[in-house]
């Protein structure tokens, strides 16, 4: 067995920046077991694994550990490998069936970004135990969830880039993940930065969490009454996320850089 496999920085405009990704091209349906082995294997974030289904591309996405119902990094690598590969035409919409969210759309652009069509969600007012704040660091603000997420907002972006949290307390709450986030800095360019720890799905940071900033730009958006927001996320690599609020969707935008591809060779049985 072949399959192609690329490696992909997205939300990144260069190598060695944003949040890479592995993107597996399918040429049949295959075990999640052994989705979930190859994931393992590459250890990265997230793996995508996409499968060409007439005119829309089955889509899924694994940690190392766990598949996930959402991810907007290995999403847009995705779509920019599809682009690249020439299996997707230029200027024209991409379809993803997902298997929580349904259909997911991507459209790669002339000057290299993809701008993809996500849900927005809603983060509410909630609490966290003391024990779990503390572990976060810093001194949190206000507390919300997403369904998926806590949202923690500090006071300023020095608050968020400053914090190192105990992620093995992390790890022991319910939560996907928790997104650490703050107005940013008066002439930095950026309307919030934002930090996002996941250590439960065993990704203890993830470098540039697309999926968060469905959260991020309605809850930034709704304080600073603006549709559309620049986000940057602090992690070491770093990475940097237009979001435009659409009613009930958000588009994300940013670019990727593909950074190797090669072929997967392993017998696919778990």
């Amino acid at each position: 067995m072949s399959l192609p496999l690329f490696q992909v920085d997205a939300f990144a405009e260069r190598p060695f920046a944003g949040n890479p990704a592995a993107v597996c091209l399918l040429d049949s349906e295959r075990d999640p077991r052994w989705m979930q082995q190859v994931a393992a294997e590459m250890n990265l974030s997230e793996t995508a694994f996409v499968l060409h289904r007439g005119d829309i591309f089955g889509l899924r996405w694994f940690t190392p550990t766990v598949e996930v119902d959402l991810c907007g990094h290995a999403t847009l690598a995705s779509a920019h490998i599809l682009r690249e590969q020439d299996l997707a035409p230029a200027g024209e919409r991409i379809t993803f069936q997902t298997r929580v969210f349904g259909a997911l759309h991507a459209l790669p652009a002339a000057d290299g970004t993809v701008a993809l069509d996500f849900p927005a969600m809603r983060p509410e007012p909630a609490e966290l135990p003391e024990s779990v704040l503390r572990a976060l660091g810093g001194t949190p603000g206000a507390v919300f969830h997403d369904g998926y997420d806590y949202l923690v907002e500090y006071d300023d972006e020095e608050a968020v880039r400053a914090l190192s949290p105990d992620f093995a307390t992390l790890a022991k709450h319910s939560a996907r993940g928790f997104i650490a986030t703050a107005p940013g800095d008066a002439g930095s360019g950026f309307d919030i930065v934002s930090r996002f720890f996941a250590p439960g799905t065993g990704v203890n940071e993830d470098p540039v969490t697309g999926s968060a900033h469905c959260s991020l730009a309605v809850h930034w958006g709704e304080k600073l009454h603006r549709d559309e927001l620049r986000g940057y996320q602090a992690s070491r690599r770093g990475g940097t996320v237009t979001m435009k609020r659409e009613e009930d969707r958000v588009r994300l935008v940013g670019h990727a850089v593909t950074v190797f591809r090669g072929e997967w060779l392993a017998a696919a049985d778990p």
